[in-house]
């Protein structure tokens, strides 16, 4: 195979190789870099003797990402305040890029609440699940590509998904319904509208921020509108007036919102709603290096 065929090759499944990184890893950088390794070892090999390109190239992804997993986790468990995913974000109405992973197709198994439950699975569940469940492996392929048993990763698989399906998020507001709640509460934000926040918030409305010690966050996830309304309004009020620009966005695959300040990336912010229209969780991203890749569009409201 000529080297423009081993590269033409790499490219084909260059997406998924980036989808199962992304979701193993939730972080854009670490994947990259994980797709990258893949395609030196690829480049190295004499690939003419693979006769399944995408199962090789899956294999080695997901044994790099389980490595780099040792170190992410030992690095979490000293994470200030609550972790989030580092979110990938795209133009609200422009096409997923090649290397950005199959979001559209696969938006719930890449959005924020699902990467959350993801991340309370094991690093073999986690493979499992993601083989099959949301790139459709089958298991005598998986033990392959794990060196395990048919029957030992069907067993594993089996007790992911019960996991995942008893913690995942139990309702999924239409597009469109999604994106005026959100629009609406961050209006009512900005506006200094306390009691429109508090109309638009579940009672039992729960509240993410990941600033990782080096911003200003909530060191615990805050429960209840009260406290969601004071402390949102005490994090704006450290803004001057203009100096915040509202960007709509999609949050991996779902409509969220990237706020700036002077310009730059301050907050990526995503809400899910309860079955009544309210919004039942908001998760916020405001750690600096995870959103050094986030490009801010050109066109913000609100600046």
């Amino acid at each position: 195979m000529t080297d423009s065929a081993v590269l033409t090759t790499f490219e084909e499944h260059r997406s998924t190789l980036f989808g199962i990184a992304y979701r193993m890893l939730s972080s854009v950088a670490d994947a990259e870099d994980i797709v990258q390794d893949a395609w030196l070892k690829w480049s190295a090999l004499d690939v003419d003797r693979i006769t399944q390109p995408r199962a090789y190239l899956a294999r080695t992804v997901t044994n790099l990402s389980l490595n780099k997993l040792q170190s992410a986790t030992a690095q979490r468990e000293s994470y200030v305040g609550p972790w989030l995913p580092e979110p990938l974000v795209t133009a609200p109405d422009a096409p997923v890029a090649a290397d950005a992973g199959d979001v559209v197709e696969q938006a719930e198994s890449v959005s924020l609440a699902m990467l959350v439950v993801l991340e309370t699975l094991s690093p073999l569940e986690r493979a499992v699940f993601l083989l099959k469940e949301v790139f459709g492996f089958s298991f005598a392929e998986i033990g392959g590509m794990l060196d395990r048993s048919e029957a030992a990763v069907r067993q594993v698989g089996s007790r992911a998904r019960s996991h995942v399906q008893a913690r995942r998020p139990r309702y999924d507001a239409p597009a469109e319904t999604r994106r005026a709640a959100t629009e609406e509460f961050l209006a009512a934000c900005l506006g200094g509208d306390m009691n429109r926040m508090m109309e638009l918030l579940a009672p039992d409305v729960t509240v993410w921020s990941d600033g990782g010690g080096k911003i200003r966050a909530a060191l615990r996830p805050l429960h209840g509108p009260d406290n969601v309304v004071r402390w949102t309004l005490g994090v704006l009020a450290r803004y001057l007036p203009g100096q915040l620009g509202v960007h709509p966005v999609n949050v991996n695959g779902k409509f969220g919102v990237l706020i700036t300040a002077d310009g730059v990336a301050d907050d990526v912010l995503t809400a899910e709603l309860d079955e009544n229209g309210l919004i039942s969780e908001v998760r916020l991203i405001r750690n600096p290096d995870k959103l050094r890749h986030v490009t801010v569009p050109e066109a913000p409201t609100g600046e």
